[in-house]
C-alpha cells in the first residue's frame, strides 16, 4: 500500500472514531493500525510514557473533582466573570484559560459556557465574542500546561535529565506565547459580528420568545473539604512546574534525575492521594466523577490514534524525511502548517505531538523551533464538532454562537486561526531571545 493509501485508512479511522464519539476514537485507531498491520506496516511502541502521565494527571484531576475543588473553582470564576461583564471577551477567555492551565484539560470549560453566556446578554453584549474565544482558549492553554498530555508528550521527547529544553525553558516559551495567543484572539472578537441588538437572527428569536432573560446559572454548593483539596492540587502543580525547572529537586542523592514524565506521575499520584486522605474523600468516588470519565476516553483515543499516526509516520519515514526536509530547511517555521493539520486529522494535541515531533527531530529541525511551533498542535477547532465548540453552541440562546451554512464558517473559525498564529509567532520571537 502506497502512503496515500494508508493516509486514507487513517482519515476513515478518524471519521468512524468521530461518528462514533468517546472512545470510539481510540478503538478506530487501533482498527486501523490493525488493518495496515496486515498490509505490511509494522506497530511501533504505544505510546505509553504519554497515557501513564495522562492516568497520573486524570486521577489527581478526578480526585479533586470528587472533593468537591472544580465547584469551588467554578463558583470563583464565576465571580471574576460577573465583577466586570462589560469586559466579558477578555475575561472570560482568560479565567478558562487558567482552568486548563492549572487542571491539564479543556474538559473543565463547560461549567462556565452558561455563566459566560448569561454575562453577555446582561451587559448587551454579542455572546458569540466571548463564547467562541472563551472555548478557543480553553484548549489553546494545553500547550502551556505543565501538567496536559500534550505537556507530557513534548518533554518526553525533548527532555531527559540534563536535556536544554526541559519542562521549565519549555514553559517559558509557552505560556507567554498562549497567553499573547487568547488576547489576540480576545482583541479580534470584540469586534466580530453585529452588535447584538442589531442582529436579525437574534431579534428573531426574541420575538418567538425563545430567548429568556439571563439568569444566574445554578451552581453546586462545595463541598466542606473542597478548599484543601484546591490547594493540595495546587501545590502539585506548582511542585511539577518547579521539579522541571530546577532537575535537582527530581534527583536522589548519588543519582541521576528521575525523568520528568515519571516525577508527574509520582507528584500527581501522590496528591491524588493526599488530597483524598485530607478531605475524607472515598476513593470510590473518583472513578465516578465526569473528569474521571472524559480522561479515560482521552487516553484511549491517545492509545489508538497516537499508536495509528506513529506508525504511518515511522513506516514511512524514509519517503517523508526527504521529502519534507527540502522544504523546511530553508524555512523551519513550516513545519507548524504540517502539525496544523495533522491536529485537525488527529483531534488531538498529544497525539499529534507524540506522532509528528519525532518527525521534526528527524528533519533536524531544532527543539527550540519545536517548541516555538507547540502552538500548532491546536487546530482542533478547524471543523468544529469537538465537545466544547458544541456546547458553545448549545449554551448561547441568542443564536449568535453557531456553526455556519458550510460548516467551516463557524464562530470559532476566526478566533482559532489568530490565537495559533500569535502564538507561533510570539513563539518564534522568544525562542530566539531565550537562545
Amino acid at each position: 500500500m502506497t502512503l496515500l493509501a494508508h493516509l486514507a485508512v487513517v482519515a476513515a479511522a478518524i471519521a468512524l472514531g468521530a461518528r462514533t464519539g468517546g472512545v470510539g476514537m481510540g478503538l478506530w485507531g487501533a482498527a486501523g493500525l490493525a488493518l495496515l498491520a496486515a498490509a505490511g506496516v509494522a506497530p511501533t511502541a504505544p505510546p505509553v510514557d504519554v497515557m501513564l502521565v495522562v492516568l497520573a494527571v486524570v486521577t489527581a484531576a478526578s480526585a479533586l473533582d470528587a472533593a468537591g475543588g472544580t465547584d469551588l473553582l467554578v463558583r470563583l470564576a464565576e465571580r471574576l466573570i460577573r465583577a466586570r461583564p462589560r469586559a466579558v471577551t477578555f475575561v472570560a477567555p482568560l479565567v478558562t484559560w487558567s482552568f486548563t492551565f492549572v487542571a491539564g484539560t479543556g474538559h473543565v470549560v463547560y461549567p462556565l459556557l452558561p455563566v459566560i453566556a448569561a454575562t453577555a446578554l446582561k451587559a448587551g453584549i454579542r455572546p458569540e465574542r466571548p463564547m467562541a474565544v472563551a472555548a478557543i482558549a480553553s484548549q489553546q492553554a494545553i500547550t502551556a500546561s505543565p501538567v496536559s498530555a500534550a505537556m507530557a508528550a513534548m518533554v518526553a521527547l525533548l527532555a531527559d535529565g540534563d536535556a536544554p529544553w526541559g519542562l521549565g525553558r519549555i514553559l517559558l516559551v509557552a505560556v507567554p506565547s498562549s497567553l499573547a495567543g487568547v488576547l489576540a484572539a480576545a482583541a479580534v472578537s470584540s469586534r466580530l459580528g453585529r452588535e447584538l441588538a442589531d442582529d436579525p437572527l437574534y431579534r428573531e428569536r426574541v420575538a418567538a420568545g425563545l430567548v429568556e432573560p439571563p439568569e444566574s446559572a445554578a451552581l453546586p454548593t462545595p463541598a466542606p473539604g473542597a478548599g484543601r483539596a484546591v490547594a493540595i492540587f495546587l501545590a502539585a502543580v506548582i511542585a511539577v512546574v518547579a521539579s522541571g525547572a530546577f532537575p535537582a529537586l527530581r534527583t536522589p542523592p548519588g543519582s541521576t534525575p528521575v525523568p520528568m514524565p515519571v516525577a508527574i506521575e509520582i507528584v500527581m499520584l501522590a496528591a491524588a492521594a493526599l488530597l483524598l486522605a485530607a478531605t475524607g474523600t472515598p476513593a470510590e468516588a473518583v472513578t465516578r466523577t465526569p473528569t474521571m470519565r472524559a480522561g479515560l476516553v482521552a487516553l484511549v483515543a491517545i492509545f489508538g490514534l497516537a499508536w495509528l499516526g506513529d506508525s504511518v509516520v515511522r513506516h514511512h519515514e524514509a519517503t517523508l524525511v526527504p521529502g519534507i526536509a527540502a522544504w523546511t530547511e530553508k524555512a523551519p517555521w513550516t513545519f507548524g502548517i504540517g502539525l496544523f493539520l495533522a491536529s485537525i486529522l488527529l483531534y488531538s494535541q498529544a497525539a499529534t505531538t507524540k506522532a509528528l515531533v519525532p518527525l521534526g527531530l528527524a528533519l533536524g529541525i531544532t527543539p527550540a523551533t519545536l517548541v516555538a511551533l507547540f502552538p500548532a498542535v491546536n487546530g482542533y477547532f478547524f471543523v468544529p464538532v469537538y465537545g466544547s465548540l458544541v456546547a458553545a453552541v448549545s449554551f448561547d440562546r441568542s443564536g449568535t454562537t453557531r456553526i455556519g451554512r458550510f460548516v467551516l464558517d463557524h464562530s470559532f473559525m476566526i478566533p482559532g486561526l489568530v490565537a495559533t498564529a500569535t502564538a507561533v509567532a510570539t513563539g518564534l520571537c522568544l525562542v530566539r531571545a531565550i537562545g
